[in-house]
């Protein structure tokens, strides 16, 4: 049961962004532009950063759901996702996705983790300016989103199948303020 008065059954972020639409709407645009917008590094990839954040944050809402989605957008691969997340290997993906990965590990801990050494091996593998700046900005981003849903102990559901549903939906529909059930 959360901690505040929310949508009951409404799972994790959703039932917070309900609760307080007017702060909401904003974490869903970053949220939009970081995972969905233009960019180098492909939504499953970037799904898979803030997943893995997720999974060192101890999230579990956070985790399955955009495992489920990075899961949906690698198709065929998507055992990519097990493998990094599950079995911590990093070696079914490129240099460059691991040194970002590694990166947004360091974000994870703590900003002041990341060293110049992180950033010049993401770079020699290929990594961009732009690249280094949106994993650590979804790294940091995704912490915060992992505390606010455990802080508040929204509902995490522990039925796959719906995980699989709301990453669906998510490829699907992308990052849009969820609409006020009907009272």
């Amino acid at each position: 049961m959360a901690y505040i008065q929310v949508e009951e059954q409404v799972p994790g972020i959703r039932s917070l962004v309900l609760f307080r639409p007017e702060t909401g709407k904003y974490l869903y645009q970053l949220v939009q532009l970081l995972l969905r917008g233009n960019h180098s590094l492909s939504e499953a990839e970037r799904e898979l950063i803030a997943a893995y954040v997720s999974h060192r944050n101890g999230c579990i809402f956070c985790t399955n759901s955009h495992a489920a989605a990075a899961r949906c957008l690698y198709g065929s691969a998507a055992f990519i996702v097990d493998e990094v997340l599950i079995n911590r290997t990093f070696g079914c993906i490129s240099n460059k996705l691991k040194f970002l990965l590694q990166i947004a590990g360091k974000v994870q801990l703590s900003g002041e983790a990341v060293l110049l050494e992180d950033i010049a091996a993401a770079k020699n593998a290929g990594a961009s300016d732009i690249e280094i700046h949106d994993t650590v900005l979804i790294a940091a981003t995704f912490s915060m989103f992992n505390r606010y849903v455990d802080g508040l102990a929204s509902f995490t559901p522990n039925d796959d199948a719906i995980y699989t549903e709301m990453g669906k939906r998510m490829v699907e529909k992308g990052y849009q303020l969820p609409e006020q059930p009907n009272k």
